[in-house]
């Protein structure tokens, strides 16, 4: 699943934003300051460098956790305030997962039609092993607000990580599976053009089906080495070119594309896919600077 830092500004920039359902305006600015401590404290944590300046920030914490029990028991009816409160019980710096879980469900109960809160809570239902009843919540957050890249991203990574228990429960088929799970990331890369880490996932997709499109992977990993910057990051997508290129049992193309990979740190997984190459294309590759890059 996605990093709770991706979640976490997401969530709080478009809360911020958000009128807040069934609250006076004092509840607002309370609640605005409580998001602004938790930000700063979460962006603390996650440049702490020990567990020493961990337990340092401790005591702020408590007095954090102290604060939105006290915002819950004087404005109940807010929504906003058990997600924000869940999603800082939830980071991993105080790993309270299931009292975040309830919260979001209270959450959902008052106000039913926050795809953040559908999103966060089929999370932490995927997280506590129940896909099939994740799924449905991150169905729901898609449908709620279908342009949200990371929704449709999620459910492509419950799908992929939990194929098993879907196929298992009878209610899915695998082609149909597959199916869901490449449009998924499909969409989350579409409706964020200019995100690489998406669109690397949606052409990984391509390997997790049962009957891949090499053809349409290969064209995909090609499109992306011209979205990178020249140097490690291209050669790292042209190994995965080369992957395809093995896949399609065109040797010869494979074999001239890792000709051109000679960035040390990816030595040892040039070495695997050199492996792979039948013992008759095993003869010494051309110098880098001697060989025509695929399409060029």
């Amino acid at each position: 699943m996605v990093a709770m830092k991706l979640l976490l500004p997401l969530f709080l920039a478009l809360l911020l934003a958000a009128p807040l359902h069934a609250a006076e305006p004092t509840a607002t600015d309370v609640l605005k300051d409580l998001v602004g401590r938790q930000r700063v404290l979460l962006a603390a944590a996650e440049k702490a460098e020990d567990a020493a300046a961990m337990e340092a920030m401790r005591p702020q914490f408590q007095q954090l956790v102290y604060d939105y029990e006290r915002y819950l028991k004087d404005y109940p009816g807010v929504a906003a305030g058990y997600v924000s409160y869940a999603l800082l019980l939830g980071n991993p710096a105080l790993d309270e997962q299931r009292r975040a879980g309830g919260l979001l469900l209270k959450a959902n109960q008052l106000d039913p039609d926050q795809p953040l809160v559908k999103n966060q809570l089929g999370k932490y239902l995927a997280e506590e092993g129940q896909p099939l009843e994740a799924v449905n919540y991150f169905l729901a957050a898609i449908r709620l607000e279908p342009k949200e890249p990371l929704y449709h991203y999620q459910l492509g990574q419950l799908l992929t990580e939990a194929r098993d228990d879907f196929l298992k429960s009878g209610q899915w088929n695998r082609a149909a599976l597959d199916q869901a799970m490449h449009d998924a990331f499909a969409q989350a890369a579409a409706l964020a053009p200019d995100s690489i880490p998406y669109a690397y996932r949606y052409n990984e997709s391509f390997y997790d089906l049962e009957k891949p499109d090499w053809d349409g992977a290969l064209k995909a990993w090609r499109a992306l080495e011209g979205r990178v910057a020249p140097g490690v990051e291209q050669q790292t997508i042209r190994l995965q070119e080369a992957n395809v290129l093995l896949k399609q049992a065109k040797f010869a193309e494979a074999r001239t594309l890792l000709a051109t990979v000679d960035a040390e740190t990816l030595k040892a997984q040039k070495e695997k896919l050199l492996a792979q190459l039948p013992e008759a294309n095993l003869v010494p590759a051309p110098a880098a600077d001697s060989v025509t890059k695929p399409g060029s």
